[in-house]
């Protein structure tokens, strides 16, 4: 008996699947294969199937699950609803599609007691999305770097690595991967990850490589200032980090808003200002910028009118053996810190 009843429950179970009456041999019928329905994730798609006042029965069906028969619901998902179109037509549409709807769809009819079908297969794309990147990255001047992102989406995304910079910007590889060795302060700068598969714009973050490097003097102006005029002495120095000023004269070490000078540093520049300059005050000036990578100095001149002096060069010379000893003492402590 309980054979029996399984039995009898499958051929159920079947006639209802392909919408068979009772009483009528099942036959294979005739099948008919759309095109391919595309559509990108978060979308809606319409599943439409073509019938005719010669139509008893019909029914969507996803794989082995009965999503409508006729105009009533048997899926639980709110998405998946049947719209009201012309007579013709018996349609579905699946709203805010994912990834899991994607597959084979039918549409099953019975006309005249010959069931046919209409088979439709849903392809889901999915907009490119960067889902792991490199952190922000700060190293040494001659260390090797690297640089990862990872990406998905389908189709396959593409990734390439546009670098920016304060002179411009440029494409420098494709891939996941960008690997930099003995890298330059000249590499500092953005390097932004683009990943696109032309479902929906480019995905693009951002990896900020810091290059730390020690002080290099760009820029040292001597002055020519007459007795009782104001005058300014000033150097520039690229580091990073930014550097630290001293100034000296002789191995005698300068300050702020002592023996009428003012010391004033902003950034990468650093100016010694005589408010009213003396005699005593020509001479040599030491400008010294140093960071814990490393220290150097430039030598300018504060001449009177007459002098001749290249202006527009001051030499980079070294400190006396007893400034340069105080300045590395005093970058070993700059260091701890």
């Amino acid at each position: 008996i309980f054979n029996l009843q399984g039995k009898c429950l499958v051929v159920v179970a079947l006639r209802l699947l392909f919408l068979v009456p009772a009483g009528v041999p099942a036959r294979s019928g005739e099948s008919y294969l759309k095109d391919n329905i595309t559509v990108r994730q978060g979308d809606s798609a319409v599943l439409k199937c073509n019938v005719d006042n010669k139509v008893s029965r019909v029914a969507w069906l996803n794989r082995t699950t009965i999503l409508f028969t006729g105009n009533e619901k048997w899926s639980l998902d709110p998405r998946v609803v049947l719209l009201n179109t012309a007579v013709t037509e018996y349609s579905i549409k699946i709203i805010n599609v994912n990834l899991y709807d994607e597959g084979p769809y039918v549409c099953s009819i019975l006309t005249n007691k010959k069931p046919e079908s209409t088979k439709v297969h849903l392809i889901v794309q999915v907009p490119a999305r960067i889902v792991n990147i490199s952190a922000d990255v700060s190293v040494n001047e001659g260390s090797n770097v690297s640089l990862m992102c990872l990406a998905i989406g389908r189709p396959e995304p593409s990734i390439f690595w546009k670098f920016r910079s304060s002179k411009g910007n440029r494409i420098i590889t494709e891939g996941e991967y960008v690997e930099m060795t003995g890298i330059t302060k000249d590499m500092s700068g953005s390097y932004d990850c683009i990943t696109s598969n032309d479902i929906s714009p480019p995905d693009v973050r951002t990896v900020q490589v810091t290059v730390n490097y020690p002080p290099v003097i760009s820029r040292a102006r001597s002055t020519g200032t007459a007795v009782g005029q104001k005058g300014v002495l000033w150097c520039e120095a690229s580091a990073v980090p930014l550097a630290d000023f001293q100034w000296y004269k002789g191995e005698r070490r300068l300050f702020n808003g002592l023996n009428g000078v003012k010391i004033e540093n902003k950034g990468k520049q650093s100016m010694l200002t005589f408010f009213n300059v003396s005699e005593e005050d020509y001479g040599n000036y030491t400008c010294v910028a140093m960071n814990t990578l490393g220290i150097t100095n430039a030598s300018i001149i504060l001449y009177g009118p007459g002098a001749i002096h290249d202006v527009n060069n001051a030499a980079l010379s070294p400190t006396s053996s007893f400034l340069l000893l105080t300045l590395v003492l005093t970058l070993s402590v700059l260091s701890k810190f």
